[in-house]
């Protein structure tokens, strides 16, 4: 068979897989949590009231609605830009009115990447304030949402510009073995980001505050000393300011590493529940989580650009995706774009994996918290967060395995209680 045409065909058989898979993900999702939506599970009756649980549920289904749309629309898009010829219009026009070269590739990323924003506005639009706000969780007013957006497209445009630049001249210029220069660029701005961000990038959209609390940073301090852990200081993120959710992370390389916990976090746990919270938090450093996610993120990408690397060169690469390659320029931004379009239709199949060793990751820090501090607290401060964040008790298992980075309560709990 035509290689062009097999690859056509694969892809719709992929993405009509990939849709009803993600729809039948779904329909299981409101399926088990309406039905277990009249009754708290029997072992958090005497620990979560019913409006609180009804609450979760209820939540849970008007974002699976929501996300119902979402699929259907990413799927139309990405025939829109593939098959049904958009991309391929779109580099067309670009190629009439600036001609082949440098500028032109980069005038293609940044319209697709524009056209792809302005599509998935009225859905984030929804999200924030239709969903977040129905439920009491958007804290974000309308102008403080577009200045974020305007920041976060000069940032956009600041660090991903040059990058973008880099990694196009390197797909002309560095031979058969540009893929490997490219990850090369690529590990080292990510490092670079993660070093500049807690100081530059972050202090852009959040205002980060000391610790003030004497009791609970002697408290916190302890727990550091006690797993022989360092870090520059304590601060409060204000985190309210957007939203209602809350979370306390670590940020930062070696000794330069901060603790930083949401406002909101400091009002719904007690001094000895944030002691366990920030426990867990010290567990993915005691297990090297976050290493082990950064060697198996830089090994991914490795791979997936030698692959591009390779479908690039072929010409039925383009034409079994809708695209007629420049003949007197070169075609690496196309191969850039439609490379990262399709991808994710493959990936879906592989999620559970990674899910699956997240979740391990998770019970690993959890095991580490109680062997730190009380297992009651960290029970208490996890089924606190669970409730104030309205995350459902009742979720579907097979959900779960695709698309839960973190164990359910009940299994959460369910390990700490048996440890």
């Amino acid at each position: 068979m035509n290689p062009s045409l097999t690859l056509t065909l694969t892809l719709v058989l992929a993405l009509l897989a990939h849709v009803a898979l993600k729809f039948w993900l779904n329909a299981r999702q409101v399926r088990h949590v309406a039905r277990h939506r009249s009754a708290v599970p029997q072992a958090y009756a005497d620990t979560m009231n019913l409006a609180d649980h009804q609450k979760a549920a209820d939540y849970t289904l008007a974002k699976a609605r929501l996300s119902q749309i979402d699929i259907a629309l990413d799927a139309a898009v990405l025939l829109g830009w593939t098959l049904l010829g958009g991309l391929d219009a779109l580099n067309q026009v670009l190629l009439g009115w600036m001609g082949p070269g440098m500028a032109q590739q980069i005038a293609l990323v940044l319209g697709f990447t524009l056209v792809g924003g302005l599509i998935g506005l009225p859905l984030s639009l929804m999200q924030t304030f239709g969903v977040e706000q129905r439920f009491g969780f958007n804290k974000i007013t309308p102008a403080l949402w577009l200045g974020d957006m305007a920041k976060g497209l000069a940032l956009g445009l600041v660090l991903g510009l040059p990058l973008l630049w880099v990694v196009l001249w390197l797909m002309q210029a560095g031979g058969s073995w540009w893929w490997l220069w490219a990850w090369g660029v690529l590990v080292g701005w990510q490092l670079f980001l993660m070093a500049i961000a807690p100081n530059v990038i972050m202090p852009l959209f959040n205002k980060f505050t000391p610790l003030e609390d004497e009791s609970l940073k002697a408290r916190v301090q302890g727990l550091m000393q006690r797993a022989g852990f360092t870090a520059k200081g304590f601060f409060v993120m204000d985190g309210s300011r957007r939203s209602a959710h809350s979370n306390a992370f670590f940020t930062g390389f070696g000794a330069s590493k901060r603790v930083v916990f949401f406002d909101t976090l400091l009002k719904q746990l007690s001094p000895a529940e944030m002691e366990a919270v920030l426990a867990h938090e010290l567990g993915h450093f005691k297990h090297k989580h976050i290493v082990k996610m950064m060697v198996t993120s830089f090994a991914m990408t490795l791979a997936g650009l030698a692959l591009l690397g390779w479908l690039a060169q072929q010409v039925w690469f383009y034409t079994g995706l809708g695209v007629m390659p420049n003949l007197s320029g070169s075609n690496d931004a196309l191969a850039l774009v439609l490379f990262m379009l399709v991808t994710p239709v493959f990936t879906l199949f592989f999620a559970p994996v990674s899910s699956w060793r997240s979740r391990q990751q998770e019970f690993e820090a959890d095991a580490y918290a109680v062997s730190q501090s009380p297992g009651a607290d960290l029970s208490s401060a996890l089924l606190k967060l669970y409730q104030d964040n309205a995350s459902t008790l009742t979720p579907d298992p097979w959900y779960v395995k695709f698309y839960y980075s973190h164990p359910p309560a009940s299994e959460r709990l369910l390990r700490m209680k048996t440890a």
